[in-house]
């Protein structure tokens, strides 16, 4: 494989575990809120969560809606469904959520070690669409920080993945050529459409081995598959 001068990294779902992170964050919040009384359940407030989440940062993702929608109505459409509409309880519980869950510290299985590993050899930085105040404590509360020389957001380069323009925001800020990164993702629509539109080499992180027709440099099924790659 040839040598690259330098990795580009997604953070959430790539390095950052954030279905653990989450999770025990709505666990927690789940208490703290009192939402049985309310009718809302854990297992099916955690399900609900996850679709409506999803859903809501595709739409982000695709240009449908603003980073303000998903923070103001995440929760209430949540809550919505099971029958709660208390607006005003949402906002509070989503500043909560926002405020806790980057704190949390759990990364996916093998990120450290291959970040140890790739640390002597490779200039490292994150390429994220999420929100610029909360990715620096990410990157923090997980002792991952050190190993990345910037945190390129949607936010500070004035366009989110997949266009092309934050990568090549990416790639002027630090003085690299398309041909000396390699971008990994776990995203086929933001992470490696937006590299390839970039004309960047890709590494597609698939630990679900999810079915897909894409044309991708490499692919992968754990993070420790990179130290056979780099």
């Amino acid at each position: 494989m040839k040598k690259y001068k330098s990795i580009f990294f997604d953070l959430d779902h790539t390095l950052w575990d954030f279905e653990t992170n989450s999770r025990e964050t709505l666990i927690e919040l789940h208490g703290q809120y009192r939402l049985e009384d309310y009718g809302i359940n854990m297992p099916e407030f955690l399900s609900t969560f996850k679709k409506i989440n999803t859903g809501l940062w595709n739409l982000y993702d695709t240009g449908h809606i603003k980073q303000d929608v998903i923070r103001l109505q995440r929760f209430h459409r949540v809550f919505q469904e099971f029958n709660v509409d208390e607006y005003d309880l949402s906002v509070q519980f989503s500043t909560d959520y926002v405020g806790k869950s980057p704190k949390k510290k759990n990364l996916l299985p093998h990120a450290k070690e291959v970040l140890d590993y790739l640390n002597p050899n490779y200039p490292m930085h994150i390429i994220t669409n999420g929100f610029s105040e909360i990715q620096s404590t990410k990157l923090s509360s997980s002792e991952i920080l050190h190993y990345f020389q910037s945190i390129v957001t949607s936010e500070l380069a004035g366009h989110k993945k997949p266009s092309k323009e934050i990568f090549e925001y990416a790639l002027q800020q630090n003085n690299l050529q398309p041909h000396e990164v390699v971008m990994v993702g776990d995203n086929l629509i933001t992470d490696m459409g937006g590299a390839k539109n970039a004309l960047l080499d890709t590494i597609y992180f698939n630990p679900e081995k999810i079915q897909h027709t894409e044309q991708l440099t490499h692919e992968i099924t754990s993070l420790a598959d990179l130290k056979n790659l780099l």
